[in-house]
């Protein structure tokens, strides 16, 4: 779900979708999707304990950073400037797709602990974020044809990308207060 909300923000962001830009976002989230599971499986026991500690924290870390950039790209703009920042290219697209899906790497682990075999749920939740990443995109493209989407789509991304962030914290407790 983090996935297909990081592309429909992509996709009001972006406007005009192309079918590299579907092609590239949708590959991405799910091959990493896919990935984080085998590497958390292969990981086992051994690092469990250490990457639950702060797994939350650099998604969040992450997120906030392409979040940050796209603010500071939506406040440089002047009014005729068309040039946006692409989601689907460069240092954005493997931030994006390694902040949302490293809460996949638990759950590798997790199925490791319990015995299972990872390969066959790594191929589904590659196939599954990969579909759900593109209809994420068509449906941000499509709302940005509403005006106010297309001023202000940045922000909104911006937005989303600081919202899934603070939700994977609040997932993992750590929004939680611990006072005597």
């Amino acid at each position: 779900m983090d996935a297909f909300a990081v592309a429909v923000a992509s996709g009001v962001s972006l406007k005009n979708v192309s079918s590299r830009q579907f092609f590239r976002l949708s590959w991405h989230f799910g091959l990493f999707q896919a990935v984080m599971p085998v590497i958390g499986w292969c990981a086992g026991l051994s690092v469990r304990a250490f990457i639950e500690s702060y797994d939350h924290w650099v998604a969040f870390g992450l997120l906030a950073f392409v979040s940050v950039n796209m603010l500071r790209s939506a406040l440089g703009k002047s009014e005729k400037s068309e040039l946006r920042n692409d989601p689907t290219k460069g240092s954005s697209l493997v931030l994006l797709s390694v902040g949302t899906s490293i809460d996949a790497l638990a759950v590798g682990l997790s199925m490791a602990f319990i015995n299972v075999s990872i390969w066959f749920p790594a191929l589904v939740i590659g196939i599954i974020a990969s579909i759900f990443t593109a209809v994420g995109l068509l449906l941000g493209s499509r709302a940005s044809r509403f005006v106010f989407l297309q001023k202000y789509a940045e922000f909104i991304g911006a937005g989303v990308l600081i919202a899934i962030g603070i939700n994977i914290l609040r997932e993992h407790g750590a929004l939680t207060s611990t006072f005597p």
